[in-house]
C-alpha cells in the first residue's frame, strides 16, 4: 500500500465515514434506447482508477465515461438515449489529459470526502473537466442546447501546473437543466498566476450554488446569457469574477477575502460599447479586498443601460472602493460598512430620473422569506447521512421503466413504500404512467441520471379536464413537507389533458417543502413519441396536430399550498428534437406553464425558467410573498401562426388570459403566450429576469433592433398588483417591456442594453 493511500484509510477509519449510498445501492438503471447491457451507472474504479494521488488514471475515467460505445461525444448533437451517471470515490485522481463527459452525463463524487481531481506537473487539454470541447474552432455542442448535465462533490486541483501557465480547472459552456454544485477548484497564488477555476464563454444557463475558489488570476470567468450563482466564496484570487459578457446575472451570498477586485463588469464589446447587461449582487460580503466591483457603466453608455448593477445588503470589510468606473475612478466609497442599496441604470415605477446612479431604498423583506443570512435558501439534499438501506428502489419495487410498460400501480406502491422515513431511489428509467401518483407529506424522491415520468394514455387526453400526474398532496392544504431532487416529469404521446405537477402541500414557511433540479419535458425527447416523424415544425401553417398537444398545464400550485422551495427547475416544451442530427425544429403545444395561486404565498423560485408554453410560462393570482432570482422564458417560435387563442379553451376558474378580448384594438402581434403575468397579488421580490420572444413563426428576424423588436407586442403584465419589486427586467423581441393594468410601462426603444432592453429597478405602488 502506498503512503498516501495508508494515510486516506486511517483517516477515514479515524472518523468512522462509511462509503456514500450512492457507492453502495443497487444499480439497476434502464436506457430503453441505449442496447443490451448498456450500464446508466458507473463507478470510475470498476474501470482501473486508483485514485491513489500517484496513479495516472485519465485513461480509467476516459473509459467509465465512454463505456457503451454509442455515447455522444465528437460530432454528435445531443441525445438522451446514452445516460450516464459516473461516480468518484473518495480519493486523489491523477489527470495528465482533459476529461470530456459525453452528452446527457452526470458526474457525482462523495460529499463527505470530495474527490479530488488533481493535474499532473504535465498535463494537456483545456480544463481538467473539458464539458464542450473544442475539436474544431467550434464548440462540439451549441452551447445553448446543451442540457441535463451536473457535476457535484469535487476537488480541482491545477496546483502542479506551473503559475504562468494557462490552466482552467472546468471549461463549461451550457444552457437550462445544468448545474455544478460543492465544488472547490485549488491555483497558485503565486503573483504571476494564470490560471482559471471556471471559465464559460457561452450558453443559455443556468445555475451553480457551493463553489470554492483559491488563487488564481481570476476564479471564474464567464459570459453566459443568464445564470443564477449562489453560495460562492473566493479565497486570495487575483480577480474572483471576471464577466466577459451577459444578459442578466443573479449573484447570491458571495464571499470574496483578499482579493484584488472581487467582481468585474466592465468588459468592453465592439465599438465602443460594453458587453455586459446587468449584474445583481445579493447578501454578499467583501473582505480585504481592494476594489469590490468594478464597473464600465457611465451616463453616457452604450448601449444606454449596458452595465447596470444594483448591489443590496453588501457588506464590506477592509474595502477601500465599493464600485469603481474603468473610465471615473471611485463611483462608491468603501471601508467597513454595509450597503444597504446602491445601484445604475434605467428605473420605472416612480417620479424620479428614468436614469439612476447611486443610492436607491432597499427591499422590505418579509419575514417569512428570509434565513440566516438574507433570503432563506436551502443546497440540494445529498442524504449523506444515510445508508443504502435507508432507500427504497423503484424498479426493485416492480416498477420496470423500460418506455412502455404501465407502471402505475408499481411507482404507487414504491413511493408509499417509502413513504415511512425511507428515500425512494427512482433508478433510471422512462416510467409510463396512465393515472394520477400521490406523493403524500412525508416522501423524498431522488432520480438516477434524470429518470423520466411520463403521462400517457385516455386518463390524460381530455383538454377541458385536465387531471395531474404528479399530486403532491392529496388535496389542497395538507400539511407536511415533501423533497425531490434530480428526475424529470413529462409526456409519452398526446397529453392534452395532462397536468404535469399538481402541488397541494402547505409546508411551514421556515421548514419548507422543496424541488431541486426537477424538471418538466413536453416532446422532443426519444420515447415521448414527439419528434421529427411526428411533429416537425411547420412554418407558415397555422394547423394544430392534436397529436402533438402534450400537456394541458406544466404546473399548479392550488390554493391552500404554501411553503415551495424550488431551484434550478425547467419547464420546458420542446423547440426541437434532442434526438435528431442537427436539432431539427418541431412543434409542440403545452398550454400553461408554472401557474401558482395559493392565497397563502410564499415561495422561492431560485435559478428557474419556463418556456414555449401557450397561454403563459408564468403566472401568479391572488397570492404573495415570492421571491425569484433570474428566471427566463420563451415564447413558443411558431407564435402566431397559430396564435394563443386555441386551442386551449379560456378556463375563468384558472385566471387564464382571455386574448380574444384583451388584444382588441391592441397593433401587432397581440395573442401571443404572457412571459410573466401577475394578477391580483402583492409582496413580489424579483432579482433578475429574462423574458424573451426571438421568433416570429420560426424567423427570427423580428428580435433584432433593426426591425424594432416587433416579434410580439407585450410579455410582462401586472394586473391589479400592490409592491411589486423588480431588479433587472430583461426582455428581447416584444414592443412594451412592461404592461401594468393594460397600459404599457416602458418600451424597448428607451432601454436598449447589449441585446434584450433591460429595466434595472421597478417598484409598483
Amino acid at each position: 500500500m502506498r503512503f498516501s493511500t495508508f494515510l486516506t484509510a486511517v483517516a477515514s477509519l479515524a472518523v468512522g465515514i462509511n462509503a456514500y449510498w450512492l457507492e453502495d445501492v443497487q444499480h439497476q438503471g434502464v436506457a430503453p434506447f441505449a442496447g443490451d447491457g448498456y450500464k446508466v451507472f458507473r463507478n470510475v474504479k470498476d474501470y482501473g482508477a486508483k485514485g491513489d494521488g500517484s496513479t495516472d488514471d485519465t485513461a480509467a475515467i476516459a473509459a467509465a465515461m465512454n463505456d457503451g460505445g454509442n455515447r455522444c461525444l465528437q460530432g454528435c448533437a445531443s441525445t438522451t438515449t446514452t445516460p450516464a451517471v459516473v461516480y468518484f470515490p473518495s480519493g486523489t485522481y491523477i489527470i495528465s489529459k482533459s476529461i470530456m463527459p459525453p452528452y446527457f452525463t452526470q458526474l457525482i463524487g462523495d460529499p463527505a470526502q470530495r474527490p479530488v481531481l488533481k493535474a499532473s506537473s504535465n498535463f494537456q487539454g483545456f480544463g481538467l473537466i473539458d464539458g464542450n470541447p473544442y475539436f474544431t474552432e467550434n464548440l462540439n455542442w451549441v452551447s445553448t442546447n446543451v442540457f441535463y448535465r451536473q457535476m457535484r462533490n469535487f476537488v480541482i486541483d491545477t496546483t502542479a501546473i506551473a503559475p504562468g501557465t494557462a490552466a482552467t480547472g472546468i471549461h463549461w459552456p451550457t444552457s437550462q437543466a445544468t448545474s455544478l454544485i460543492n465544488i472547490e477548484f485549488n491555483m497558485p497564488t503565486d503573483a504571476s498566476t494564470v490560471h482559471v477555476g471556471l471559465f464559460c464563454e457561452s450558453g443559455s444557463g443556468g445555475f451553480m450554488s457551493d463553489l470554492t475558489f483559491n488563487g488564481g488570476a481570476a476564479g471564474a470567468s464567464l459570459g453566459n446569457q443568464q445564470y443564477t450563482m449562489r453560495n460562492l466564496v473566493f479565497n486570495n484570487c487575483k480577480t474572483g469574477i471576471i464577466q466577459l459578457w451577459n444578459w442578466g446575472w443573479t449573484y447570491i451570498n458571495l464571499q470574496f477575502n483578499n482579493c484584488g477586485t472581487g467582481i468585474d463588469i466592465s468588459a468592453p464589446g465592439a465599438d465602443n460599447t460594453l458587453a455586459v447587461g446587468s449584474a445583481i449582487i445579493l447578501d454578499s460580503s467583501f473582505k480585504d479586498t481592494q476594489v469590490a466591483v468594478k464597473t464600465g457603466y457611465t451616463t453616457s453608455t452604450k448601449p444606454d443601460t449596458a452595465g447596470s448593477v444594483i448591489l443590496e445588503n453588501v457588506k464590506l470589510d477592509n474595502v477601500p472602493t465599493a464600485v469603481e468606473g474603468v473610465d471615473s475612478g471611485s463611483l462608491l466609497a468603501g471601508g467597513s460598512m454595509t450597503i444597504a442599496a446602491w445601484g445604475q441604470g434605467h428605473r420605472y415605477g416612480s417620479s424620479a430620473d428614468r436614469q439612476f446612479s447611486g443610492d436607491i431604498a432597499a427591499n422590505t423583506r418579509p419575514a417569512s422569506l428570509t434565513g440566516d443570512n438574507g433570503y432563506y435558501s436551502r443546497s440540494k439534499p445529498q442524504y449523506e447521512d444515510l445508508a443504502a438501506s435507508d432507500f427504497v428502489s423503484a424498479r426493485s419495487s416492480g416498477a420496470k421503466g423500460d418506455g412502455t410498460t404501465d407502471d402505475t400501480a408499481a411507482l404507487q406502491s414504491a413511493i408509499n413504500s417509502a413513504a415511512n422515513g425511507k428515500v425512494l431511489f427512482l433508478d433510471y428509467g422512462l416510467y409510463k404512467v396512465t393515472g394520477t401518483l400521490n406523493i403524500p407529506a412525508g416522501a423524498k424522491i431522488i432520480g438516477e441520471g434524470y429518470p423520466i415520468i411520463m403521462a400517457s394514455g385516455d386518463f390524460f387526453g381530455d383538454i377541458n379536464n385536465p387531471k395531474p400526474l404528479l399530486q403532491v398532496g392529496a388535496n389542497s392544504g395538507d400539511a407536511g413537507q415533501v423533497e425531490l431532487t434530480d428526475f424529470v416529469v413529462g409526456n409519452k404521446g398526446p397529453a392534452p389533458g395532462a397536468k404535469l405537477i399538481e402541488w397541494n402541500l402547505a409546508s411551514d414557511a421556515a421548514k419548507p417543502s422543496g424541488m431541486w433540479e426537477v424538471h418538466v419535458r413536453v416532446g422532443g425527447f426519444r420515447g415521448s413519441d414527439m419528434l421529427i416523424e411526428q411533429c416537425l415544425k411547420k412554418a407558415g401553417s397555422s394547423t394544430i396536430d392534436p397529436n402533438c398537444i402534450g400537456a394541458n398545464m406544466m404546473m399548479h400550485v392550488t390554493p391552500k399550498a404554501s411553503g415551495l422551495y424550488m431551484e434550478n427547475t425547467w419547464l420546458w416544451s420542446a423547440d426541437h428534437d434532442i434526438e435528431d442530427k442537427t436539432n431539427t425544429q418541431i412543434t409542440i403545444f403545452s398550454g400553461r406553464g408554472l401557474y401558482i395561486e395559493s392565497t397563502v404565498g410564499t415561495f422561492w423560485l431560485v435559478g428557474t425558467a419556463s418556456e414555449h408554453n401557450h397561454l403563459y410560462n408564468y403566472q401568479f393570482a391572488n397570492t404573495k410573498n415570492i421571491f425569484v432570482s433570474m428566471f427566463q422564458t420563451e415564447t413558443p417560435y411558431y407564435q402566431p401562426l397559430p396564435n394563443a387563442i386555441e386551442p386551449f379553451p379560456v378556463t375563468a376558474s384558472l385566471n387564464d388570459p382571455d386574448f380574444a378580448a384583451s388584444c382588441s384594438g391592441v397593433a401587432g402581434n397581440c395573442a401571443e403566450s404572457w412571459g410573466l403575468r401577475i394578477i391580483d397579488s402583492s409582496d413580489f421580490f424579483i432579482y433578475g429576469a429574462g423574458h424573451y420572444s426571438f421568433f416570429n413563426n420560426y424567423d427570427t428576424t423580428c428580435s433584432t433592433v433593426e426591425a424594432g423588436e416587433n416579434c410580439q407586442s407585450r410579455i410582462v403584465s401586472l394586473e391589479n398588483v400592490s409592491n411589486i419589486n423588480i431588479y433587472g427586467l430583461n426582455t428581447i423581441g416584444s414592443v412594451s417591456m412592461l404592461e401594468k393594468d393594460g397600459s404599457s410601462v416602458a418600451s424597448w426603444q428607451d432601454n436598449v442594453n447589449v441585446y434584450p432592453a433591460n429595466i434595472m429597478l421597478y417598484r409598483s405602488g
